[in-house]
């Protein structure tokens, strides 16, 4: 479903709100249809003729006019969330999940623009959807109720005021594609500086250390320079449209004031009904068409590009899987996967076998695709092409709930909920007893740190602050420990661990029952694991870790580098590191 079609449809659902709103609005529209009448039959019946209490009488029905509208005004502002928040809560759901289901997710970091979208314009569509039921709907009933009075009341000046006023309006409608389209320009320059800045606070450390921060900051400039230069763009094109709506709305003013005289003159008019048609000229009619300008610019606009662009970057709805494959062996053939239609796989034709009992790590250069493949395999991300089965069932046929419950996956950057220890810990096994919580910190080696936090009832604040990110990763393990997961994929989530604790917790996933895949930081997992796969840009090696230090140069050259630190601080689980010879191993370039 696409995003406009779901906005349309939420409207559409609230019919007994909109029924409210319509007769509010009658209530409202009050004033405006009887303020120019009940003016001139004070002038008329009242003070033009001597008869004070008859006048004040017809200006006290003008303010119980007022007092009626007002209150019908209050009703809509009451009436308008049972239709706005529902309609924002469907659209949130709605732009998140495409954000989740996206094939082509942002790399190395979070997704600013899909952020942008949520935080920006989805809170446009809210606030202009909102204008559009307070400010349009009140002008409609509004106009309409002003041009009724003037035609029933002195018809001869309806023309008057009625074709100065649908010129500028037709002149109005005519500058709405280039007002959308520049709304338009600067919605993109708003995602544009988003994506840009954040990729830059995300990578900040790396940018110091590269010493790239002039190239950074020179992006970063140059994106919010595009988004100034967008807006000044846009508000000069709104303001020729008010300039369009002003003319329009004082010309009325000028013709009837200059035509006037003559009519009541010649008796076809009385000094009333003029006074009555400049009382809905300059009470109703101008800060209508005022209030239009401001409305076609801060509402409609935004409301329509907000729409188009959400449409444009919403993906298709995914395939939701029902299959519920009885086990958990993973048979990956001839996996391929690039990002990008010409750029070069970081994933060539794989065939991987894995089984209950299984322990792989999965080693290689950084960004050579090693968490591509932890999403490939989880479900999460479509490769290019190949398959991953589950039990015999492709990934993506998987009931998603039971796909939940077959694979548990950590990343390296932890996320830590605003709650309890326990309530983080039992997040993957809502039923889980405190005995099971306890026993699976006590597997990974968190009991000390949930010890010191002041126990499973202790309270953790909102990403964990005040935690270090190695305690993080400690909670995040224990979590996915805890949970009924065969299938459990560690993307670097030790990182952060000393070694000896990241021992611990690899040694206490691989004696745990189901497949255990880690993505590894530090080539010891490599050590720990009975199997191994290298990934080397243009090819994948496959073997236990004897076989590829004898077959590899690349994978022997890494474990050259690591040797001494690696035997200086092994576990009692680490088996000892060897290169298989004492000569100098061959050098590889893994910078491909």
């Amino acid at each position: 479903m696409t995003v406009t079609r779901a906005y349309w449809r939420g409207l559409g659902g609230h019919w007994r709100a909109w029924s409210a709103l319509l007769a509010c609005s009658l209530l409202e529209a009050l004033p405006a249809f009887l303020s120019g009448r009940l003016v001139q039959r004070a002038v008329d019946d009242g003070f033009a003729v001597g008869r004070l209490g008859v006048g004040l009488a017809w200006l006290a029905g003008f303010a119980v006019a007022a007092v009626v509208g007002a209150f019908g005004a209050r009703l809509v502002w009451q009436r308008l969330g049972v239709v706005i928040e529902p309609l924002r809560d469907s659209l949130v759901r709605l732009v998140v999940g495409g954000v989740l289901h996206d094939p082509a997710p942002p790399r190395g970091g979070p997704d600013a623009a899909g952020v942008a979208r949520i935080t920006q314009h989805v809170e446009v569509i809210r606030d202009a959807t909102a204008g559009l039921l307070v400010q349009a709907r009140g002008l409609v009933v509004t106009v309409v109720g002003a041009l009724a009075g003037v035609t029933a009341m002195a018809g001869e000046l309806a023309w008057l005021v009625a074709v100065p006023v649908v010129a500028a309006l037709a002149v109005f409608v005519a500058l709405l594609p280039t007002l959308a389209r520049r709304q338009r320009a600067l919605a993109l320059a708003d995602e544009h500086t988003a994506g840009t800045v954040g990729g830059v606070l995300t990578g900040m450390r790396d940018v110091v250390a590269c010493g790239a921060r002039d190239v950074a900051a020179g992006e970063v400039r140059a994106a919010v320079r595009a988004q100034a230069g967008a807006a000044v763009r846009m508000a000069t094109a709104a303001a020729s449209r008010t300039l369009v709506i002003a003319v329009g709305a004082f010309l009325p003013l000028v013709l009837v004031l200059l035509s006037a005289p003559a009519a009541v003159s010649h008796g076809s008019l009385t000094a009333g009904a003029v006074l009555g048609t400049l009382v809905y000229l300059t009470g109703t009619l101008t800060p209508a068409l005022h209030s239009l300008a401001a409305t076609a610019s801060t509402v409609v606009l935004r409301l329509l590009v907000a729409l188009r662009r959400l449409d444009e970057v919403h993906p298709p709805p995914p395939t939701v899987g029902t299959e519920k494959p009885a086990h958990g062996v993973i048979t990956v053939r001839a996996l391929t996967h690039r990002w990008g239609e010409h750029a070069e796989p970081v994933l060539r034709d794989l065939d991987l076998d894995l089984a209950p009992g299984d322990h792989l790590a999965v080693v290689g250069p950084s960004g050579i695709g090693k968490s591509t493949l932890a999403g490939i395999l989880t479900g999460t991300l479509l490769p290019t092409s190949g398959e991953v089965r589950l039990g015999g069932v492709p990934v993506t046929d998987i009931d998603p709930a039971h796909r939940h419950r077959l694979i548990a996956f950590t990343p390296q950057e932890s996320y830590i909920f605003a709650g309890t220890v326990r309530e983080n810990l039992s997040l993957l096994a809502p039923t889980a007893d405190d005995r099971h919580l306890q026993a699976a910190a006590d597997a990974v080696g968190a009991a000390n740190l949930i010890h010191r936090l002041g126990g499973l009832s202790a309270l953790l604040d909102h990403a964990g602050a005040g935690l270090s990110a190695g305690e993080r990763q400690l909670l995040a393990l224990t979590r996915v420990y805890a949970s009924p997961a065969t299938i459990v994929v560690l993307d670097e989530a030790t990182a952060n661990l000393d070694p000896p604790t990241e021992a611990q917790a690899e040694h206490a996933f691989a004696t745990r029952d189901g497949i255990l895949i880690v993505i590894a930081h530090r080539l010891t997992s490599a050590i720990r694991a009975p199997q191994v796969l290298l990934m080397d840009g243009r090819e994948t090696h496959l073997g236990d870790h004897p076989t590829l230090l004898a077959t590899s140069p690349a994978y022997a050259a890494l474990m050259h580098a690591w040797a001494p630190l690696a035997n200086t601080q092994r576990h009692p689980h680490d088996r000892e590191l060897s290169t298989g010879a004492d000569r100098p191993l061959p050098r590889a370039d893994l910078r491909r």
